[in-house]
This record gives structure tokens, sequence and C-alpha cells, in this order.
């Protein structure tokens, strides 16, 4: 039987610490906090907790929170500045609270698609929350996946050779909200002045654990700079793919009144549209940012080793296989 306690990265699976229980419930990512109460305020202890949970394990999941839109800010602020997403369906009185109301009437817009949070931003977002009101009977899940775990998983060769490279974010799946009238054209020039394409690395070095992050995704990012647009379609296709890769991931099923938190420096997610058209009704708050630092160069020394490779992998009993002996083979 396995042992309950610890898994095959050495981290424990349970843990406690200002009183709260926190316990993983991915591989590489996800992790489950009991014994907080979100209606109330939370002490500095526990709120170090809170983020340190979430730095470690990238996502983390409240369960039975019966919160109101207020407690779903007052948290969030906890962790630091609520900012305003410019596209997203915002509350008419408060705009940092975003809720989204799909329905048969309603369909979702362009969730679906592996990303990272506002990365169009010159500071993308530190964090998201996210509650869920109602949710549909059957589907409606969130995919998470690690995009640390993405940036060790690729070859030595792979990490040395995009670590130091830049790559374009824009804002390009919101443009579908303008048409083709003169006054849209002009609004969406406003935009762009808003929030002209952000530069950032292609490799992030998370700003606490210091660790290395996949930081590319396909709604946002359009380009590498300074490479030739067919390679940078190929090499962008290639490292899109990483999010895909299941190990990586980890997928949340909603249940009514459950928060989960995720640490938009080192994840991507894909809200999975099979529910169309029952109801699934969300409210969320977004945590301010820093500018992303990356890497100017991969260190040959230091470049980590390939998590599937190297890590938590059993000898193989099974042995060397040997190949038969014949008048051919007998010659090597």
């Amino acid at each position: 039987m396995n042992n309950p306690t610890y898994s095959f990265r050495g981290r424990p699976i349970v843990s406690q610490h200002a009183g709260l229980t926190i316990t993983r419930v991915g591989a590489y990512l996800g992790a489950e906090i009991t014994g907080m109460d979100l209606r109330k305020p939370i002490s500095d202890e526990m709120r170090s907790a809170v983020e340190e949970a979430l730095v470690e394990n990238e996502l983390i999941i409240f369960r039975n929170q019966d919160i109101s839109s207020q407690n779903l800010m007052d948290f969030g602020r906890r962790f630091g500045e609520l900012t305003v997403h410019p596209f997203a369906p915002r509350d008419e009185n408060v705009s940092v609270l975003i809720k989204f109301r799909n329905d048969g009437t309603n369909p979702p817009f362009r969730t679906d698609v592996w990303h990272s949070d506002e990365t169009f931003r010159k500071e993308p977002p530190k964090a998201t929350v996210l509650v869920a009101k109602e949710v549909p009977a059957i589907g409606g899940d969130t995919m998470f996946a690690s995009m640390s775990a993405a940036f060790d998983g690729l070859s030595d060769r792979m990490q040395h050779f995009i670590s130091g490279l830049e790559a374009i974010h824009d804002f390009k799946p919101f443009r579908e909200l303008f048409d083709d009238s003169e006054e849209d054209r002009k609004n969406v020039m406003r935009w762009e002045r808003l929030y002209p394409p952000a530069v950032h690395p292609v490799v992030r070095v998370h700003p606490v654990t210091g660790r290395k992050v996949l930081f590319v995704n396909p709604q946002f990012t359009v380009a590498i700079k300074n490479m030739d647009e067919r390679e940078s379609r190929s090499l962008l296709d290639i490292l899109f793919q990483q999010a895909q890769i299941p190990e990586y991931q980890f997928r949340h099923h909603w249940t009514p009144h459950t928060l989960v938190m995720w640490d938009n420096r080192s994840t991507q997610h894909y809200a999975v549209n099979d529910y169309f058209p029952q109801r699934r009704y969300m409210e969320r708050v977004t945590i301010k940012g820093e500018p992303v630092n990356g890497v100017e160069c991969a260190d040959p020394e230091t470049v980590r080793k390939a998590i599937r490779r190297t890590t938590g992998r059993p000898p193989d009993k099974r042995g060397k296989p040997k190949a038969p002996i014949t008048p051919e083979t007998a010659k090597v």
C-alpha cells in the first residue's frame, strides 16, 4: 500500500500551519486548504500560510465557502492590490469584481484556450481568485497546468536555447469584440495606446521561489521577438504543447461555494466549455503583479534536469533486455 504521508517528490502530502491543514491533491500542482472560514477576517499568520501554500503548490482550493462578493474582495486584498480587467464583464458598481454569468443566452467568451491571465499587460497579475456560485450539473471543469514543471520537462538543450529569448504578447482575443466600423477602429486604437504589445521573457524567474517558468501562452503570445515569423511560429507551437502534457495538469471539478486561487506567475488554465447551454455563475478578483524578470542565458551547469527523466522514478526491476545471439549479432 502506498505511504499516505509522503509523495514520490519527497514533499509531505499533508502539512499543518497556522491552524490550517494543507493537503496536496496533484503531483505537480494543487492543494486543498481546510480550517479557514473566508467570511471572517484572516490573521497575518494565516495569510502568510496561505501565500506560502500558493507559491509552493501554485493552485490552492477552499471548499464550502458560502461567501459574499465583499468577502471575496476582502480576501483578495489581503494578498495585494486588486486590478480591473479592461475587457471582462465587470460589476456595474465595483470595477474590480468580475462576474461570469454564462448560460444559453450568454456563452463563455474565449476561455477555452490555455493561458495565463492578462499577459498582454506590462505587469501581468500575481494571482487570481475565482469562486463558484452556480455550477452546471455536468461539465464546466477548469484545467490547470504547472508551467514550472513544463519548463523542467523540456530537454536541457531546449531550456538553454529559449533562455534569454523574449516574446510579444497582445490582447488579440478581445479584438473580436469590435467590428470594422470607423468608430470601433478608433476605439481599438485607443485600447492599443493603453495596452501596447508587451514583451516578456520566454523563461520567467518566479520572484519568490526562483524557479524557472515557461511564460508563453496561445491566447496572448503572438511571436518571438527578433525571430523569423516561420521560426517563431514553429517554436511557439512546440512550447504551447507543454501545457497539454497530462502529467503537468490538474483538473478541478467545481462544486458550489468552492474558491480557487492560482499563482498566475507559474500556471496556465483552460476553462472547459462543455456545459453550454447550462448555467454557470462565477465571481473573480485579480491581484496586481510585478514586472516579469527572466534569465539572460541558461547556465549549463545549473539548468534543471527534466523531471520526468531524473526525479522520483525508481530503478526498472526488469533489468536490461539482452539481444539474442545470432550469427549477425555475434559479430558485434
